[in-house]
């Protein structure tokens, strides 16, 4: 299976290409996008890696991540998406696709998590599971601010790889 295009009023998400490493490989090589989500920037490998890993859940589980472009321009601004990564957290704060979103910093405060975020989570309810967790580090309000808007409760917290995160969980 591959990703299913998604089109909101200001963006377009699809599945990931090859031309989208240069753009990837930017966005997570900046220490402002991993902030809080890892805390330190990665290597044009390790965003090639994911961009691989998102192509590749949509065949194993039916499910999986999209890059987020600009309607308008095209232009790269991010990925979004849903994962099962295997990553040993408690199966009591852990169950469903996991949610994730990262955006290049020219998209922060102008609603474009949330309008990818609530189209990926309305194309997941109609064609896989109306349930969902989110890992998010306690300090990246942003992402908590947006798991809200979509619905998502706080359900406790643990340790990923060391490092404290909440957990939240979407639907019943």
């Amino acid at each position: 299976m591959k990703a299913p295009t998604l089109e909101t009023a200001r963006l377009i998400l699809r599945g990931a290409e090859p031309c989208d490493i240069d753009f990837a490989a930017a966005m997570w090589g900046s220490e402002e996008v991993t902030r809080y989500i890892g805390g330190k920037p990665r290597s044009r490998q390790d965003a090639w890696f994911a961009l691989l890993r998102g192509v590749g859940l949509w065949e194993m589980k039916g499910f999986g991540y999209w890059v987020v472009t600009d309607k308008a321009t095209g232009e790269f601004l991010g990925e979004a998406g849903f994962a099962d990564f295997e990553r040993g957290l408690p199966k009591e704060l852990i169950y469903g696709p996991e949610a994730g979103w990262a955006f290049g910093p020219q998209t922060w405060g102008k609603g474009v998590a949330t309008e990818a975020v609530s189209a990926m989570h309305a194309w997941l309810d109609e064609n896989v599971s109306a349930s969902s967790c989110c890992v998010i580090e306690p300090s990246n309000l942003a992402s908590c601010k947006v798991a809200g808007k979509i619905g998502y409760r706080h359900t406790g917290q643990t340790l990923l790889a060391g490092t404290p995160v909440n957990t939240y969980r979407r639907g019943t």
